[in-house]
């Protein structure tokens, strides 16, 4: 196993996972071809990650379906596999939210995906507002009690609803260890509010998106079309970041690369290694469509950024920095 790769607690658990995860929301089973998948898979495993994070509804079920195959073979016991629910996979008036019967047929359906009995993490992957959080949290239950899920998640839930859930949770029995929100350098609205909140409560972070969608891996330069082959220039997932593609922001990006040159790092692996300073953060997902990348990524783990780094980066990125609370959840 790669010395890399460290461990951290999940929330107030015992819970024990990799402080990088391997996420498939744009690669598995649309972006990135079954065999070119299994490789970056086989590349976190031989990098020493453990924990793997996706949802029913990425690819539309197919990225679950695509690392359920990648995992086979693999020892369950030594492999944390997350998944969410809550975004529509079917045409039916109930194949969406977080009802009492959505929550149940999605479950049973990603673990048939996932070629597993039990998933580690079973994540809300938004709030709904239009189902009373009691069946939420009572379907949650039943489902850790039948043992089809051990631990209960969340994803940009706000403060308010991470305190509501977890003291439901909490009457019911079950442990509500982790939320997944967007954070990165160029992202943080959980820190206001969401944070103190979870530290209160017991969740860790699982972050999504550590680089910005790409754009602080520093490849996207101010004034020029994003390259052909990278996620800025793919029709489907390319609106999903033009906020971080201004060029107030790509230039701020660029005066980065010195910071990161000084230290021996990439790019990806200051912007890696930023999240992971935050001590509220248990994991950073990182995503590839190549294995050089995983290797690449991974080398963030261990790094220990001191605080005149992290106060240059601050000054470098200045009022580019999104830190509205009530931007938690959007989309």
């Amino acid at each position: 196993m790669s010395p890399n790769v460290e461990f951290r607690r999940l929330g107030r658990s015992g819970l024990t996972i990799s402080e990088i995860a391997y996420g498939n929301w744009l690669t598995h089973g649309s972006q990135v071809e079954e065999d070119a998948a299994h490789a970056c898979v086989r590349a976190a495993l031989d990098a020493g990650i453990t924990t793997f994070d996706t949802a029913d509804v990425y690819a539309a079920t197919r990225a679950e379906s695509v690392l359920g195959r990648a995992l086979q073979g693999q020892r369950r016991e030594g492999l944390e596999i997350f998944t969410k629910v809550y975004w529509p996979t079917g045409p039916g008036r109930n194949d969406r939210g977080l009802s009492r019967k959505h929550i149940t047929e999605s479950c049973h359906a990603s673990l048939r995906r996932l070629k597993t009995e039990y998933v580690d993490l079973y994540q809300a992957h938004r709030y709904d507002t239009s189902v009373p959080l009691e069946e939420t949290m009572t379907a949650f239950a039943d489902l850790v009690r039948a043992g089809k899920v051990l631990y209960i998640g969340v994803s940009e839930w706000n403060a308010e609803q991470i305190a509501s859930g977890a003291a439901l949770a909490r009457e019911l029995g079950i442990q509500l260890i982790s939320n997944q929100p967007q954070y990165s350098m160029l992202w943080r609205v959980i820190e206001d509010e969401v944070v103190p909140t979870s530290e209160k409560e017991g969740l860790s972070q699982i972050v999504w998106s550590p680089l910005a969608q790409g754009v602080l891996t520093g490849k996207y330069l101010p004034g020029a079309q994003p390259p052909a082959d990278s996620r800025a220039g793919h029709a489907e997932v390319g609106g999903s970041m033009q906020a971080f593609l201004t060029d107030d922001i790509l230039t701020r990006v660029q005066e980065l690369r010195p910071v990161a040159d000084g230290l021996g790092l990439s790019m990806a692996q200051l912007a890696i290694a930023w999240v992971l300073q935050n001590p509220n953060v248990a994991a950073a997902i990182i995503g590839a469509s190549r294995p050089e990348q995983v290797a690449d990524n991974v080398k963030a783990a261990g790094v220990r950024l001191e605080a005149d780094v992290l106060k240059q980066i601050d000054g470098i990125l200045g009022d580019v920095v999104e830190r509205d609370p009530a931007k938690t959840a959007r989309g």
